[in-house]
């Protein structure tokens, strides 16, 4: 494996397509399901050709071509018949999730951060944003010439909402299927890398928000060929769970763990968001949290500072405490409820565990971390939620007014800009920022930004239907849209022009300077503030 301190980074992989040194590439399919694999090449200088594919033990099909190379397109026909798929490790797509994959050579890109050590965690100030609608052009490249502005700012980490390859042309990237091929839409592979390496020549670490839950309802072609990926015995949100503790898990554990792995070497990111960790239903031990983590640590954070970050409903404490296995912090939901219901009043929903007492669920989450240590949850019916965390540090907790659920899983996507007056904004924004854990910011908040974030997505005509009417569906449990007119208002996730209204505009209202500049002096007296007890 490569360290931080190689000018050329690759993450080698048992599966997907690989170039090797003496030439030529090594393609490798996991297909258990399959009786026969077929390699159908596009070579980049003209032609096509099918090549047949040899079983291999442990249920890959696998064969070497000595004279492909990068940019070579290429799909796996399943069973001598008309299905062709991509590389479920394609690094770069061509024509969306459906299209063929490319060949890639990630030793080509000449990274110059050879020098770059991370950002040590008591530092780390995040800035959450989403690369398609973070600037007009959504692109790495444009986010890339943001980070200056951001450095200034004060933040110290960006953290990316997933950027896997997704149906279609947007999307909030929970709908990933490919989860090695960053997005097209937003650019190339070396675009991402670009990124990364402008934020660490600013001194800002990059974060990556990746999804091991589940895969996007367009585009996922697994269950035609490796069918033990998933199993029936647990069931999620999404429908079957992904199977990380059944007789095939180790297989498809490795595939995740190299994904993490993939993401820190190959593109030099420092930090991991792992999505939704409650829906990893898991019986097996140690757990595959454990073992993602136990890698990370003993590979790419062995030589630099890589941190790990969950979202986990759970509110399980014994993955915060350190160790090989162990995680840096996770996302306070508790806090952000309680300062929300302290904001708006609001109490439907899973605000409804807050409404008693806002006041102490807020204290109790800044001293102890969670404000549900174990205690029956209303809203989940009585079932007990959490775990004791008074013993864990401040900082193993990651404190926000806004992120992109809180703010897009409302119906209209509406930032607390647009309703909460400035004095009690400001107030709360102080309680994140200047709080003992670590801050995370939601793009735009720091210029008092108005734009909604509503959900969005672009899937295939049937399904786009299906989701528009289960998103209004979604909502029938609050009284405002009981009304079926009431929930025709909600805007479609599937038309442009919900996408297009979540673009933060280039320019700024008239009061956005000044509200940079108090971010930019609340950030100052909390880097002054933690200086002396850092190392």
């Amino acid at each position: 494996m490569p360290d931080s301190g190689e000018t050329r980074r690759a993450h080698a992989m048992p599966f997907g397509a690989a170039a090797l040194q003496e030439g030529g590439v090594r393609f490798r399919l996991w297909a258990p399901s399959a009786r026969r694999v077929g390699l159908c090449m596009e070579r980049g200088s003209g032609g096509s050709e099918e090549l047949a594919t040899a079983r291999m033990d442990g249920g890959f099909h696998g064969v070497v071509v000595p004279s492909a190379s990068a940019g070579d397109r290429y799909r796996f026909r399943i069973d001598a018949g008309d299905l062709l798929v991509p590389d479920p490790a394609s690094r770069r797509q061509a024509g969306g999730v459906h299209g063929p994959s490319v060949v890639c050579d990630p030793g080509a890109f000449s990274w110059r951060d050879a020098d770059w050590e991370g950002v040590p965690w008591e530092r780390i100030v995040l800035y959450e944003l989403h690369v398609g609608t973070f600037t007009p052009e959504g692109t790495f490249d444009a986010a890339r010439a943001r980070i200056a502005d951001l450095a200034a700012l004060g933040v110290t980490a960006i953290e990316l909402m997933p950027v896997a390859e997704f149906p279609g042309r947007r999307n909030w990237g929970y709908d990933g299927v490919l989860p090695f091929a960053p997005a097209s839409a937003y650019g190339t592979p070396d675009d991402l890398k670009r990124l990364v390496e402008a934020a660490h020549g600013a001194g800002v670490a990059v974060f990556l928000d990746v999804v091991y839950n589940h895969f996007g309802p367009e585009g996922n072609y697994l269950h035609a060929y490796a069918a033990p990926f998933f199993t029936d015995r647990h069931a999620t949100p999404w429908g079957e769970a992904i199977d990380v503790d059944g007789p095939s898990s180790g297989t498809v554990r490795d595939f995740f763990v190299h994904n993490a792995l993939y993401w820190l070497e190959e593109f030099h990111i420092d930090g991991l968001r792992l999505d939704a960790v409650h829906a990893i239903l898991d019986d097996r031990r140690p757990g595959f949290l454990e073992e993602l983590a136990a890698a990370v640590r003993r590979g790419p954070g062995a030589s630099r500072r890589v941190h790990l970050v969950l979202e986990n409903d759970d509110n399980a404490a014994r993955l915060l405490r350190g160790g090989p296995a162990g995680y840096d912090a996770q996302w306070n939901d508790d806090l952000h409820h309680a300062l929300h219901v302290l904001l708006t009043g609001e109490t439907g929903g899973y605000y409804a565990d807050y409404a008693a007492d806002p006041i102490g669920c807020l204290g109790r989450a800044l001293a102890e971390g969670f404000a549900w240590q174990g205690e029956p949850s209303p809203y989940r019916g009585g079932a007990l939620r959490g775990e004791p965390s008074a013993d864990l540090p401040p900082t193993a907790f990651v404190a926000f007014l806004q992120n992109h659920d809180q703010v897009g899983n409302r119906a209209f996507g509406d930032r607390l800009a647009a309703s909460i007056g400035d004095r009690a904004l400001r107030a709360a924004a102080a309680v994140v920022l200047l709080s003992p854990s670590i801050p995370m910011l939601f793009m735009g908040e720091e210029s008092h930004a108005t734009a909604p974030f509503p959900f969005f997505c672009d899937f295939g005509p049937d399904l786009a239907a299906a989701v528009t009417e289960g998103r209004r569906r979604e909502f029938r449990r609050f009284a405002e849209f009981r009304d079926a007119a009431a929930r025709e208002r909600i805007p479609d996730p599937s038309a442009a022009s919900t996408f297009e209204r979540a673009v933060l505009p280039a320019g700024a209202g008239p009061d956005a300077p000044a509200w940079r500049r108090w971010y930019r002096e609340a950030l100052a007296v909390r880097r002054e503030a933690i200086a002396p007890r850092l190392p």
